[in-house]
């Protein structure tokens, strides 16, 4: 639902910063209910706490800015395709940022199927390579960042649960994340988009009315919001395999969904590289598994 109505709003309004945010602040308006009603505990978090998320918002914001960006200016099959490509860039900066995260064979091989399965989706038949560049350059920076965001996050998300007086389960740290996302994503709103973001406003406003706008926007925040909140907290309980499992088949759905409804083209390359390159990503996560060590019996 979120890469729909996400869509819809960044069709509606060529303010795709502004859309970003404002999605975020619906999440934040979420988190400030559940905590002054009391259904979760308010997060408890020291100066050093917070300054040890601002890596993780600060690369949550990229990640989450590129994305949208990446279907407000393409098609969102193409950026649900080359979002499958980011085990590519997670296997690259766990081999480049220390500590160094060494795969098994196997899950580097299915790299090769991922990037095969996508560069077969940008071949379109009678026209050779067909990419929106545009697009695809969004869509890697949200990778990239979502990546950085896993290496750089692990450690200090892994330490805030760990202490029970700081209140911070899954829910939670998707909060606090949530929140230092906006606050790096307003500068960029001020400096791109706020010059001319009330003349886009009014005519996004004249011609498909304030209603559906606001609606779009509110609903997308929402359902982003949400999904990623549960996502965070699923994950937590059932592990990253059986996730990844979940994971495949929302991408599946998200491209067949947003083909119809937006009538994008779906030629035999794409629908054949979609899958090659979705099947490499779900193969991916069952291979990085490592086995866990044999323990010694007297």
């Amino acid at each position: 639902m979120y890469n729909i109505y996400n869509k819809k709003a960044t069709n509606m309004i060529h303010a795709h910063w502004f859309v970003a945010a404002a999605q975020l602040v619906v999440g934040m308006l979420w988190s400030g209910v559940v905590w002054a009603t009391g259904i979760r505990k308010t997060p408890s978090l020291t100066a050093n706490d917070i300054v040890a998320c601002v890596p993780i918002g600060l690369c949550a914001m990229v990640a989450h800015g590129g994305s949208v960006l990446a279907m407000g200016v393409g098609a969102v099959s193409f950026a649900q395709i080359v979002k499958a490509c980011e085990p590519v860039f997670a296997a690259a900066v766990g081999f480049l940022v220390p500590p160094m995260d060494i795969k098994p064979p196997l899950a580097y091989l299915m790299l090769v199927v991922i990037v095969s399965g996508v560069g077969l989706a940008c071949v379109k038949e009678g026209k050779g390579v067909d990419i929106n560049t545009e697009a695809l350059a969004y869509a890697s920076l949200a990778n990239v960042a979502a990546a950085l965001k896993g290496k750089l996050g692990g450690s200090v998300t892994k330490s805030l649960k760990a202490d029970e007086k700081k209140n911070m389960d899954s829910a939670n740290v998707y909060a606090v994340m949530n929140i230092l996302s906006f606050l790096f994503t307003v500068p960029v709103v001020v400096m791109t988009e706020l010059p001319t973001l009330a003349k886009e406003w009014d005519i996004a406003v004249a011609e498909h009315g304030a209603g559906p706008l606001l609606t779009n926007i509110a609903l997308s925040g929402f359902f982003f919001y949400i999904y990623n909140e549960f996502a965070f907290a699923f994950t937590a309980h059932v592990g990253a395999v059986t996730s990844s499992v979940l994971n495949t088949a929302k991408r599946v759905i998200i491209i067949v969904v947003s083909a119809v409804l937006f009538k994008e083209s779906m030629e035999r390359n794409t629908v054949v590289g979609s899958a090659i390159a979705i099947s490499g990503t779900f193969l991916y996560s069952i291979f990085s598994k490592k086995p866990k060590p044999k323990t010694k019996t007297a």
